[in-house]
């Protein structure tokens, strides 16, 4: 395993997949040897089947691990050992869409106010203020805060892409502060020491710590920030493909996903029948 390991490894890289991606796809492919106690080279579509078909029968995983299992195993067999890959009549869970939780803007006041050092609230208003992924805030540099054009430079956000952001004027006082406490180098927010970014897990631990120092419910996470920002642009009458691009969203459809949530955004909406002026005559 160790050849291929590298062999799709080098592959994964090539094609410019995230660290986070590269990992994930390395770790199916080793489960997916480990079950048949084979190399994967050695196997071929029967064997991904009855791996599969365990996934979904036994472990009962989610439709999300399930995808992740068969793009990576099928980047595998097609760009590491150059073969087919045709899988049909194997159908996975159906995805269960469950809403976003979303903070109004009292309970986001109130996390930002239980913020115990200018580190941390930097951190929380960076994370509101431009709707980021928790990934692409730790991996922020200080070369990306553009307080010129008043942008925030993403770099290698989802699916490898770049986009701007907005930087709020309220946010660039805080981090001008930040700057001048912290002396960030290369990485905006840095771990132990400059060189190193922030680990996404001391990020989730602070903010469980603040939500309960603030009184907010369970299951906050760093992720619902972004969920508050598109939510609360969407109720001010922000049109949505605008917050599509801010939020770095390839389909529409899950930007849609905030107009479910905010009951608020759906009330502003008026019937084209209530814009004629016309009222209806008396009729019998």
């Amino acid at each position: 395993m160790t050849e291929m390991r590298r062999r799709m490894e080098e592959a994964l890289k090539l094609r410019g997949c995230s660290p986070r991606t590269i990992k994930t796809y390395l770790s199916w492919v080793s489960r997916f040897a480990a079950y048949h106690r084979r190399g994967p080279e050695q196997m071929g579509i029967e064997e991904v089947r009855a791996f599969l078909i365990d996934l979904i029968t036994v472990k009962k995983l989610s439709r999300t691990a399930m995808v992740q299992a068969f793009c990576a195993l099928k980047f595998f067999y097609v760009h590491v050992l150059s073969r087919s890959f045709e899988l049909d009549a194997l159908r996975f869970p159906r995805r269960r869409r469950k809403l976003p939780v979303v903070l109004n803007e009292s309970e986001v006041r109130r996390l930002l106010e239980a913020a115990e050092n200018l580190q941390q609230l930097a951190i929380l208003m960076t994370l509101y203020s431009a709707g980021l992924r928790l990934s692409e805030l730790i991996h922020l540099r200080v070369k990306d805060i553009d307080s010129i054009k008043m942008l925030i430079r993403v770099c290698h956000g989802k699916g490898g892409k770049d986009r701007n952001v907005l930087l709020s004027p309220t946010l660039l006082e805080v981090l001008r502060r930040y700057f001048r406490s912290y002396r960030p180098q290369t990485w905006l927010f840095y771990g132990r020491t400059p060189e190193q970014p922030i680990h996404d897990q001391t990020v989730q631990r602070m903010v469980r710590r603040l939500c309960d120092r603030a009184g907010l419910r369970q299951g906050v996470t760093p992720h619902t920030l972004r969920h508050s920002f598109a939510t609360h642009l969407l109720e001010q009458g922000t049109e949505v493909p605008y917050i599509q691009e801010l939020l770095g969203h390839k389909s529409i459809k899950t930007t849609m996903l905030y107009a479910r949530v905010s009951p608020r955004a759906l009330g502003k909406v008026v019937s084209p029948l209530d814009r004629l002026g016309w009222k209806a005559p008396e009729l019998r």
